[in-house]
């Protein structure tokens, strides 16, 4: 063979591999919607820096006449690229071949791509398209995907893990994405599930759609599982894109700095009349957030699930900040079970890579109910408490109004561990409202002197004075200053070198 027959030959295996299922499959792909898993991976990453690695990859099983039957890739595409010049390492499910489906081979590759991130500290974004696990290679199939789950655990907290679904994923194949940090799906053409509408009808006799039972909107509404959701391929990696540029690489680095063209100084005089008069009138601590933040962008985590609760990503004069904020236009801002799992996690994922946290606190209580308290909701308000209470990083909280009973204290208050607690002149901080506490203080006043009583209890706490007499809040501002107060502080708390206690891990209530 000459030289020229093995360039060729090599030319002819690249082809190939970059065929995947051929042509009539990826036509199928693109008739349902989807794109390819490197078309995906080409819209993601920064022109011209995608370097595939095993690309000519195969399967290695016999059983089945899957002998016959190998594509180069073999379903997985799978290396390293960057997004605005930071090194990421991807995998793509190819449904164009065996469905996507999981073989040994796959899983290789990817424990592959792993274990390169961890080494060299980049973000692993896993693109999944795939029917699960390949029937014909029976347990290794179902080893390389245990494989996977115990590199996503071992990379926790060290590296960031992003999934994206973008087509089926069933079975087994949902907790490699369940152990990553964010969750990603496409409305209309991406779903989860455990177990199939098929099997679901089969052994409980319901009727279920795909799309009800996996959707992207059931799991990021209704489930939690899923923290995004895209109306496309192409918007999915345009919002992975700016995911990434909030986060950093790892556990060891900063977050990317964005040199600001915001006023840090800027004030906002319609912050000034943004919470009402009427202590239960709502408004929307939106309107806060996206005021102070630089250029008013914030990325909101989660936005259709748990609404009482907001978190999300911005940025206060070009560093990246984690923001939580009860949320006063729904549910009155309560602490519920849902809405502490979600701030629970978004707090602990900021602690792990370095993010400082900015809590807006407007919380009448936790929600009161049968339902709550037998779902739990001691254990689940737990793992908010233990996640502020965990967390090292900068911690700088605003009581805008409500701060009340124990979900004052959960909600990073100065007694677990907050740098600077601020609070604008109208906050109330106290054990209950005034009503509930008059009933429970004086059970036999007539109503004349009841009134009195309740005046009497809003002089004494519908006020911030007594928590800042005590060292509680650090400083009562106005409302338009809330950016420059935030900023100071973030500045001021910068280098905070502080740590937990020696010991292996602790034990969140789970």
């Amino acid at each position: 063979m000459t030289q020229k027959d093995k360039f060729t030959r090599l030319e002819s295996k690249m082809k190939e591999a970059e065929q995947g299922g051929g042509e009539q499959r990826i036509e199928k792909q693109h008739k349902a919607g989807k794109k390819t898993a490197r078309e995906r991976i080409m819209d993601l990453v920064d022109p011209g820096t995608f370097i595939e690695i095993d690309k000519l990859v195969t399967h290695q099983t016999h059983d089945f006449e899957m002998d016959k039957k190998k594509i180069a890739g073999d379903g997985m595409v799978t290396g390293y690229g960057r997004v605005d010049g930071r090194l990421v390492y991807l995998f793509a499910q190819d449904f164009t071949v065996f469905g996507g489906t999981m073989s040994r081979s796959n899983a290789d590759k990817v424990v592959k791509i792993m274990d390169l991130a961890v080494k060299m500290g980049a973000p692993v974004i896993g693109l999944n398209d795939s029917g699960g696990a390949r029937i014909q290679e029976g347990v290794r199939s179902l080893a390389g995907y245990a494989d996977l789950f115990y590199r996503n655990v071992r990379a926790s907290g060290v590296v960031p893990q992003i999934s994206a679904i973008l087509g089926p994923c069933a079975g087994g194949a949902v907790y490699s994405p369940a152990l990553t940090d964010f969750i990603l799906m496409v409305d209309q053409s991406s779903y989860m599930f455990v177990t199939g509408p098929d099997v679901i009808k089969t052994v409980t006799h319901e009727n279920v759609t795909k799309e009800d039972l996996g959707g992207a909107m059931t799991h990021n509404s209704q489930s939690g599982v899923a923290q995004f959701v895209a109306e496309n391929d192409e918007q999915a990696m345009m919002m992975l894109r700016e995911l990434l540029s909030f986060i950093p690489s790892n556990n060891l680095e900063d977050p990317p700095y964005k040199k600001p063209t915001d006023d840090p100084l800027r004030t906002d005089e319609q912050l000034q009349d943004l919470v009402p008069d009427d202590p239960n009138k709502p408004y929307d601590i939106k309107e806060l957030i996206t005021s102070v933040v630089d250029d008013h962008h914030f990325l909101e985590v989660q936005p259709f699930y748990a609404r009482n609760i907001v978190v999300g990503f911005g940025r206060l004069n070009g560093y990246t900040v984690g923001i939580t904020a009860n949320q006063p236009a729904h549910l009155a801002g309560c602490l519920d079970i849902n809405s502490s799992i979600k701030a629970a996690r978004f707090v602990r994922f900021c602690d792990a890579f370095n993010i400082p946290l900015i809590t807006f606190v407007d919380v009448p209580g936790f929600l009161p109910g049968t339902q709550q308290e037998l779902g739990g909701i001691i254990k689940h308000g737990a793992k908010l408490l233990y996640a502020f209470s965990e967390a090292t990083v900068p911690k700088i909280t605003l009581i805008t109004r409500k701060a009340y009973g124990g979900a004052y204290d959960v909600m990073s208050s100065k007694h677990i561990g907050a740098d600077i607690n601020l609070a604008f002149p109208g906050a109330e901080i106290a054990v209950m409202g005034p009503e509930g506490a008059v009933n429970i203080l004086y059970r036999d006043l007539d109503e004349e002197k009841r009134l009195k009583a309740v005046d009497e209890y809003k002089e004494k706490f519908a006020n911030p004075y007594r928590a800042a007499e005590l060292g509680y809040i650090d400083e009562i501002i106005f409302p338009k200053d809330t950016r420059k107060k935030l900023i100071e502080a973030l500045d001021m708390t910068r280098n905070k070198n502080f740590g937990n206690l020696p010991k292996k891990h602790g034990n969140i209530p789970l």
